[in-house]
């Protein structure tokens, strides 16, 4: 099972993200940790990611998308969860290319709604906790503008490939999990059955009061 994460902050990507690697025992490859662990370990990668933070620049994406280039050789194409990327068209893109080149291209793009009002209160509780004083309402709000913007359009092009999976992830968490694995075993077995198959996007977010949301 090859898994991208699509999701605005605060809506639970990296949580997700590790109960999906753990049901299918597969990889979780989530981008942060990855230029975390470069740059403790000092590799070539590591030094150009400490470069460009140092200077308060964005890392750019050929960096990023090598780093993932590295850990997808490295999972034996047993399948993947990747959280972090793409975050762009062009990384959808760049990422989609690796795949091909690679034979691994993602099965499903699993994209998490929640509403902007409860992402806010999510990120604003976990910026207290964090003590993360710089995480105020109005950054918060201008990260989640950005993601409508630049993230959000990816939406349609994975849609229109078929491999789009959306869940209403307002729930707890543990909820939201059983039913996101509950959508990937169906979609794995359309997948092992006729991978070559045409598929359609898969919305499952009108699901929430049944599954126990109330609003």
């Amino acid at each position: 099972m090859n898994v991208l994460m699509i999701a605005p902050p605060g809506a639970g990507k990296g949580t997700q993200g590790v109960v999906i690697a753990a049901h299918f025992d597969i990889p979780h490859i989530a981008t942060g940790d990855l230029l975390r662990d470069h740059v403790a370990r000092g590799t070539d990668l590591g030094r150009q990611v400490r470069d460009y933070l140092d200077r308060g620049e964005l890392v750019p994406d050929e960096v990023v998308l090598t780093m993932v280039r590295e850990a997808l050789e490295a999972t034996d194409r047993r399948g993947y969860v990747i959280d972090g990327i793409p975050r762009t068209m062009d990384q959808a893109r760049a990422l989609y290319d690796i795949g091909v080149e690679m034979g691994s291209t993602a099965d499903v793009a699993l994209h998490l709604e929640v509403d902007d009002e409860e992402l806010v209160r999510r990120l604003l509780a976990r910026s207290s906790k964090e003590g993360r004083s710089d995480d105020t309402e109005g950054v918060i709000r201008r990260r989640l503008a950005l993601y409508y913007e630049v993230t959000h359009p990816i939406l349609e092009w994975y849609g229109e490939r078929g491999i789009l999976v959306s869940i209403d992830a307002m729930r707890p968490a543990d909820q939201v999990g059983r039913q996101i694995l509950t959508a990937l075993e169906v979609v794995r077995q359309m997948v092992d059955g006729d991978p070559e198959h045409p598929r359609r996007p898969i919305d499952l977010t009108g699901l929430g009061r049944a599954f126990g949301r109330t609003d």
